[in-house]
């Protein structure tokens, strides 16, 4: 079963990332291959949190879909685009930057499959008015919301899991990861001039346009904004107060829709025109083939052989752990990953002496499976989300035009963390 869920995984895989077929397609065929050979079942697919699809996943982001389509309908996202479009004094360079660092920040504080999903109709809003190409524009974001993403405990997903099992505590994220999250955004914001080298050509009368616009005008239902402004708000706090009122932020995204399409009026077709069906089925699909990964001890395995590799030294076991986690959460879904590989963490800091370099291993973990979400086109949940949204705009992005990408990001990303662990805990512990 071992090798049947391997060779399966590895040929969908191969399928998405070459695009011989839709990924959807290798999704769901390699989901159902595995169930239909039993490696795994309705009982381990549907309904286990560790081997299962992530029914949290799926709901959040439909219930946000929803929103957001409820929301593109009040003209917020013109003004916005117009707005950013202004203040960068038209300048695509200046707009991306702009961009990503309101991605990045937002992202520290909601989920940043929520925050990709209202920047990226800014985005294509933006690219649309300047008449540029918007998909490094999207990128950069994703990236962004990844990066920005580490710096709290509510930030993304694989934090939570950690933060549960290490006991860290919401400030110990803040006092650990956010200023290395900053570092971090500002080497990403000096590599973006290279790292999409001829994105930036702009017709200076399509810039004369802009500025002459006036976002006030973009508007097109005012009392639809302030019912959207007041759920929003309502959405974000529970988020941000998830650990105080202990809903989970697929209800609380639930909630706020079935709430906005209450008192909005809005008709049905309207919104949930906007449901990114394909994205959520290609999750579905993809969620089960981890699973199987999980259940038949793969991951477990893997985890196991870093633990076994390190021999008890610390400072090789951060790294070694920072690598690899940054190297399979590229390739599997980071959730499933952080999932497994805790349990192996919490036996090694038992080991170390030094609290604070038996923590490293935990600052690791999360590093490198956060950042490592960059490396490829499936490497996160904000990646497939915002491939979805192009796609459906008009502007495909490929799983290699991502990944060359991403990798290149994960690299650097990476390679500016191994020296920060080192001489936070290490050098200067």
């Amino acid at each position: 079963m071992t090798a049947i869920a391997i060779v399966v995984f590895a040929v969908a895989y191969v399928l998405i990332a070459t695009e011989w077929t839709h990924k959807l397609l290798a999704a769901l065929g390699g989901a159902a291959v595995l169930l239909a050979l039993g490696v795994t079942d309705s009982e381990h697919a549907f309904y286990s949190p560790d081997t299962g699809v992530d029914w949290d996943v799926i709901f959040l982001l439909f219930g946000m879909m929803v929103i957001v389509g409820v929301l593109r309908r009040t003209g917020v996202f013109e003004y916005v685009a117009i707005w950013a479009a202004k203040r960068a004094k038209g300048s695509p360079l200046r707009v991306m930057i702009l961009l990503t660092l309101i991605t990045a920040a937002a992202s520290a504080f909601l989920d940043n499959v929520t925050t990709v999903l209202l920047i990226a109709p800014v985005t294509l809003l933006v690219c649309e008015r300047l008449g540029i190409n918007p998909v490094p524009f999207l990128i950069a974001e994703v990236m962004a919301s990844n990066i920005g993403g580490a710096a709290t405990l509510i930030g993304d997903p694989p934090n939570i899991i950690i933060a549960s099992r290490s006991g860290l505590t919401f400030n110990d994220f803040l006092v650990h990861m956010t200023p290395l999250v900053v570092i971090e955004l500002a080497v990403f914001t000096l590599v973006l001039p290279r790292l999409f080298r001829g994105s930036f050509a702009v017709d200076p009368e399509r810039v004369d346009d802009v500025m002459r616009l006036n976002e006030r005008e973009a508007i097109a239902d005012k009392v639809l904004l302030i019912k959207c402004g007041a759920v929003l708000v309502l959405v974000f706090a529970g988020f941000i107060g998830r650990s105080l009122f202990g809903v989970a932020p697929s209800v609380v995204a639930l909630l706020g829709a079935g709430l906005l399409v209450l008192i909005s009026g809005v008709k049905t077709r309207d919104y949930m025109g906007s449901v990114e069906w394909q994205t959520l089925l290609f999750f579905a699909g993809l969620f089960v083939m981890v699973g199987a990964l999980v259940k038949t001890g793969v991951i477990s395995r893997l985890a196991d052989a870093v633990g076994a590799a390190t021999e008890g030294r610390a400072l090789l076991a951060t790294m070694l752990i920072l690598v690899v986690s940054a190297v399979l959460s590229g390739i599997v879904d980071n959730i499933p990953y952080v999932a497994t590989m805790s349990p192996v963490v919490l036996e090694l800091t038992k080991t170390v002496a030094d609290p604070s370099q038996a923590n490293a291993l935990w600052w690791a973990l999360a590093i490198g499976a956060d950042f490592g979400g960059n490396a490829t086109a499936i490497g996160a949940s904000a990646n497939v989300v915002v491939i979805g949204l192009a796609l459906r705009a008009g502007y495909p992005i490929s799983f290699w035009e991502f990944t060359r990408k991403g990798i290149v990001i994960t690299a650097i990303t990476i390679a500016v963390a191994a020296p920060y662990l080192w001489l936070r805990y290490f050098a200067f512990a």
